[in-house]
C-alpha cells in the first residue's frame, strides 16, 4: 500500500487533523486513554531565498498542539500536549523559543469550582512529543525515550509517590521519537504503529512510502489509510516539494554557516598564536633589556671598585708599574683613569 511519507510537515498536518487518528497516536505514545481532544493548530511562515533573482517563496511549518483530557491509572486530567518534528540537530533552539511560549501563553488555562462556590483558574500541565528525524548524538538504536520526572526527597533520596500541582505545572513529561532508530524495531504496538514513520520503506519517490497493511494491528489501520488518502491530495504532494527546497536550503545554511565558523575560528587560532608569539618576543626584550641593565650595573660596580683601589694606592704611596700589576692594567689604562679621577 502506498501512503504519504508522514515525516514531511504537511502530512503529518493532514493525518492530526483526524481526531479519530490523533487520540489513537497521542494515546498510543504517552500510553493513556485520550477522552477527548481539541486540535489547536499554530503556523508560522518562513522566507527560503535560493536565487538572488529570484522571488524568495514561502514554506509554512506547523506546531501541533492540542488540549486534552486524558486517564490514566491515576486520575483524569486536563493537559496541553504539543507535537513537534525536527529534521535538523539546529531546530532545539526553536524548540525552547516555542516551548517557553507555551508556559506564558495566558490561554493555557482551564476554570474549576472552588469549595466555596466560586471559580479558579488553573495552568494546564504540558506534555511534549518530538519526532525527530535526525539520531541522537549520545543514544542509539532506542526509537521511543520516554523522559519521565521523579519527585525525590534531597536528604533521603527517596521516591516521592504524590503528585503536587505546583511542580507539575512548571515541569513536563517528555516523549522523544528518534525516526531513525526505527528500523526493524517491531517489540511492541507503540513501535509497530511508529513503523509508518519508518524511512526505510520509501519508494523511488521520496515523498511515498510502501507499507503492507497486513503488519499492522486492526486498530491502527486507520492511521495507514488517512496516510494513504493524503497521496491522492495534489496540494499535500505541492508542499512536501517545498518543504524539500525548504529543508535544503536550510541545510545549505547549515553548512554554510559551520564553514564559517571553521574559518573564524581557525583564524582566532591564528590570530591567537600571533599575540602569543609576539608576547613571547617582547618578554624575551624585556629579559635582553634586564641582563643589559643588570650588566651595565655591574660593570658601573666593577669600575667604582677599580678607582677606589686606585685612589686607595695612590694616597699609599704605590708606584704606577706596581698599581699596573696589581689592578692588572696598562699604563694607558692608568693614566686615563688618573685623567677621568682629576677632572672629577
Amino acid at each position: 500500500m502506498l501512503i504519504a511519507n508522514p515525516i514531511y510537515d504537511v502530512v503529518f498536518k493532514y493525518l492530526m487533523e483526524d481526531s479519530k487518528v490523533a487520540k489513537l497516536l497521542i494515546g498510543s505514545i504517552i500510553g493513556a486513554e485520550v477522552l477527548e481532544l481539541e486540535f489547536r493548530p499554530k503556523s508560522f511562515t518562513t522566507s527560503v531565498h535560493l536565487d538572488p533573482l529570484s522571488i524568495k517563496p514561502t514554506f509554512t511549518i506547523y506546531h501541533l498542539d492540542f488540549s486534552a483530557k486524558i486517564k490514566t491509572p491515576a486520575e483524569e486530567k486536563l493537559v496541553i500536549i504539543e507535537v513537534q518534528k525536527a529534521k535538523l540537530a539546529t531546530d532545539i533552539l526553536r524548540f525552547r523559543q516555542y516551548l517557553g511560549k507555551q508556559y506564558s501563553d495566558k490561554k493555557n488555562v482551564y476554570t474549576v469550582e472552588t469549595q466555596d462556590g466560586g471559580n479558579k483558574t488553573l495552568a494546564l500541565p504540558i506534555i511534549s512529543i518530538y519526532f525527530l528525524g535526525h539520531s541522537l548524538d549520545s543514544i542509539h538504536d532506542i526509537p521511543v525515550i520516554h523522559v519521565n520526572r521523579k519527585y525525590i526527597d534531597a536528604y533521603s533520596k527517596a521516591e516521592i509517590t504524590q503528585k503536587d500541582y505546583f511542580i507539575e505545572c512548571l515541569s513536563h513529561d517528555s516523549y522523544v521519537i528518534s525516526i531513525q532508530d526505527l528500523k526493524t524495531r517491531r517489540r511492541n504496538e507503540l513501535e509497530i504503529l511508529l513503523s509508518v514513520f519508518d524511512q526505510s520503506n520509501q519508494t523511488e519517490d521520496q515523498h511515498i512510502l510502501n507499507v503492507r497493511e497486513e503488519d499492522f494491528p486492526e486498530q491502527f489501520r486507520s492511521i495507514i489509510r488517512r496516510l494513504q488518502k493524503a497521496v491522492e491530495v495534489p496540494e499535500i504532494r505541492d508542499n512536501m516539494e517545498a518543504e524539500d527546497t525548504y529543508l535544503e536550503e536550510l541545510e545549505n545554511q547549515e553548512r554554510r554557516a559551520l564553514t564559517a565558523e571553521r574559518i573564524a575560528n581557525e583564524e582566532r587560532k591564528k590570530a591567537d598564536e600571533e599575540r602569543k608569539k609576539t608576547k613571547e618576543a617582547l618578554k624575551q626584550i624585556e629579559q635582553e633589556k634586564q641582563r643589559a641593565e643588570q650588566e651595565k650595573q655591574r660593570a658601573e660596580q666593577a669600575e667604582d671598585k677599580l678607582y677606589a683601589s686606585l685612589k686607595r694606592m695612590r694616597k699609599a704611596g704605590i708606584s704606577d708599574a706596581d698599581i699596573c700589576t696589581f689592578l692588572n692594567i696598562s699604563h694607558q689604562q692608568l693614566e686615563q683613569m688618573t685623567n677621568y679621577s682629576n677632572d672629577e
